[in-house]
């Protein structure tokens, strides 16, 4: 482990950079994790990170001082004050890693996946992938407008789902739907109103749900590519869900009957 005390210290300019500009984040592939929990995620699915910055304080942590030794050629134990300048949570939390944006390409086909066009509230962004991870689905698939897969909003609020399933950005959803519809596949869409009542419809097969955002909903392209439209029911009154809790309710309903299938019930 190498001990900086100096802001000049080539690792921590970077970790300082990426935290501070989403430009950057996207030019260089780079982006920044934090949080024991994250980092301990990411180093246990992906691999070892680019850099991990760790704090006196927090190597006192049984956990993060066996991360940190684990990975002793890539870490930093910086004093609290220059980790708060990089940091976007408390010094406390006392955890940060640079790591390598992981990237893919849209599978032709899926067996169960999300698409979520142009939803660019990062909380929501962030729970949406965390829903799709514990709903064991391979693929979450976002459209240009949504917001930034890697941004430490997002990723604060998947508290480690990000390396639970695939993630591909900018991707033409109408047109990937209509490849998966294609090949046999299916496409549901959530809509606000006038779909199928949820507590009604069957799903089966190769299963894509698809979210938009909470204004206006997905788009007319890809609804038209859709298979099905299908409306959460709610009480009179209320006009709809947040979309990370749309989501959720849509996911595992999928989850429910592919559960009853698999095991005939």
């Amino acid at each position: 482990m190498q001990r900086v005390t100096s802001r000049a210290n080539p690792r921590l300019r970077e970790a300082a950079r990426l935290a501070a500009s989403s430009r950057d984040r996207r030019k260089s592939g780079l982006c920044i994790l934090e949080g024991e929990h994250v980092v301990a995620v990411y180093a246990e699915r992906v691999g070892p990170p680019r850099s991990l910055l760790v704090t006196d304080e927090a190597l006192a942590r049984p956990a993060v001082r066996a991360l940190a030794e684990r990975l002793s050629d890539r870490t930093l134990v910086v004093p609290e004050s220059l980790f708060d300048e990089v940091a976007t949570l408390p010094p406390d939390v006392g955890v940060l890693a640079v790591i390598e944006t992981p990237a893919s390409h849209p599978p032709v086909q899926a067996d169960f996946c999300l698409l979520i066009e142009d939803v660019q509230d990062p909380g929501n962004v962030g729970s949406m992938l965390r829903t799709a991870a514990a709903a064991g689905a391979a693929h979450v698939l976002l459209s240009k407008h949504t917001a930034f897969a890697w941004s430490p909003k997002v990723l604060r609020a998947g508290q480690g789902a990000h390396f639970c399933v695939k993630i591909h950005e900018d991707v033409d959803l109408p047109a990937w739907a209509s490849a998966h519809r294609a090949v046999g596949g299916e496409v549901v869409a959530a809509v606000a109103s006038g779909g199928e009542n949820l507590c009604g419809a069957i799903f089966r097969g190769r299963l894509a749900v698809a979210i938009g955002n909470e204004g206006s909903g997905l788009s007319p392209f890809l609804l038209a590519a859709a298979t099905r439209r299908v409306t959460i029911p709610m009480h009179r009154g209320v006009e709809s869900l947040n979309a990370a809790a749309a989501a959720a309710v849509m996911m595992f309903e999928c989850v429910r009957q592919r559960s009853a299938a698999r095991y005939g019930e």
